[in-house]
């Protein structure tokens, strides 16, 4: 048996109420116990037990590793030329997507895995412990099913988003796509995810085709997933609520109705601030959500086209500034309410039997991921009880 022993922490969050002050669980002057690879003991600094290795917190902030709950990282290629051209005003569509599919699908298996596990080890370094990963980007049989491959060898949260948009071989028969998709797509890639996600918007997919293949998925055991009201009001908030989805991801655009569905369900709304940072879309307005009931998570949603950053630290600075979101309600959104969102009860907390996955800060306290965005306060990242960086995030 292996212990690790997190010590002298000026300010711990646990995410637990039961054990700290606040929503946040929030002790002071305490320490944590990690043994093989999970949370043992949480207390006091100077009651902590024995271990085999001390790590000396002196005084900083520590809380749960960031979970993030949206990326697509297995792609090759870049869009700078694209946002370029909406700083200079351009709207965003789901069009630009095509390009990415065009160099994922010529791109080898190296390239994409190295490029994938580039990005988690980026996103570790900014505190991330645990990250979804979906596919998306190749948009055939065979692409979709090695995306999967990859995404499953950097993380156990894999995605299929085969219907992510219709690739330009079926623009003429988006129909046939959307059957292909949830049968045969379905077929070779559910082996390898863990989740099943629909792009339910113009340009994209209709909440006929969303319901046929997320109920394919789901009679295949995939829990479900839905990018819904990201470019306008639509039918995908509904039909996430309606199908028992853990999340609807994006909801920039929601009605009453839509608030009302969310908070009545375990559905959480998974939002994703550097996406309208980088296409100068409305931020979706988390304060209007957060005071109707609903659960609300903060993600990445790294990709090459809307939202190239692997960093929690600023999706949380940019939850605080643009959506109404307090600190508190950010820090929490982005662990606890990631945990949520993948139906995760063993991460995004520190208590006793969680995961020992922890981020120490290079900060007396949590307030300074919004008070200081753009810097680097993530002194060290331990995943599983290690500290050693070999592990990636789960």
């Amino acid at each position: 048996m292996t212990s690790l022993l997190i010590d002298r922490i000026g300010l711990l969050v646990t995410n637990d109420p039961w054990t700290g002050a606040g929503p946040l669980g929030i002790l002071r002057n305490a320490a944590v116990l990690a043994e093989n690879g999970r949370i043992a003991w949480v207390g006091p600094s100077g009651e902590a037990p024995e271990a085999d290795e001390r790590v000396d917190a002196d005084g900083a902030c520590v809380l749960p590793g960031f979970v993030d709950s949206h990326s697509h990282l297995v792609f090759a290629g870049d869009r700078a030329a694209e946002f370029a051209a909406r700083m200079r005003g351009e709207e965003y569509s789901a069009g630009g997507i095509a390009s990415t599919v065009a160099a994922t699908r010529s791109a080898s298996d190296v390239v994409l895995t190295a490029n994938a596990e580039r990005l988690v080890a980026e996103a570790r370094a900014s505190g991330t412990t645990t990250i979804e990963v979906k596919s998306g980007y190749g948009l055939t049989v065979e692409d979709e099913e090695r995306s999967l491959r990859i995404a499953a060898s950097v993380t156990r949260e894999t995605t299929f988003l085969g219907a992510h948009v219709v690739p330009a071989e079926y623009r003429d028969d988006p129909d046939e796509y959307a059957k292909l998709v949830a049968g045969p797509m379905l077929d070779a890639c559910a082996p390898h995810a863990r989740w099943a996600d629909v792009f339910v918007e113009r340009g994209a997919f209709d909440a006929d085709a969303a319901e046929a293949i997320l109920r394919a998925a789901a009679a295949r055991g995939l829990g479900l997933r839905v990018h819904a009201n990201q470019l306008g009001p639509g039918p995908g908030v509904q039909l996430a609520v309606e199908l028992g989805a853990a999340s609807a991801d994006h909801c920039t655009y929601v009605s009453a109705r839509d608030l009302t569905a969310l908070s009545s369900s375990e559905t959480v709304a998974t939002l994703l601030p550097a996406a309208e940072f980088s296409t100068r879309a409305p931020y979706p307005d988390a304060r209007r959500m957060l005071d109707a009931g609903v659960t609300v998570a903060l993600a990445s949603d790294c990709n090459p086209g809307s939202s190239y950053t692997t960093n929690m630290p600023f999706c949380i600075a940019l939850a605080v500034r643009e959506m109404g979101m307090t600190c508190e309600e950010a820090v929490w959104a982005a662990t606890a309410g990631g945990a949520r969102a993948l139906r995760r009860s063993d991460v995004g907390w520190l208590t006793k039997g969680s995961k020992a996955d922890l981020t120490i800060l290079a900060a007396p306290s949590y307030l300074h991921l919004a008070y200081r965005p753009g810097t680097p306060l993530i002194r060290e990242v331990i995943s599983g009880g290690e500290r050693d960086g070999r592990r990636g995030a789960e």
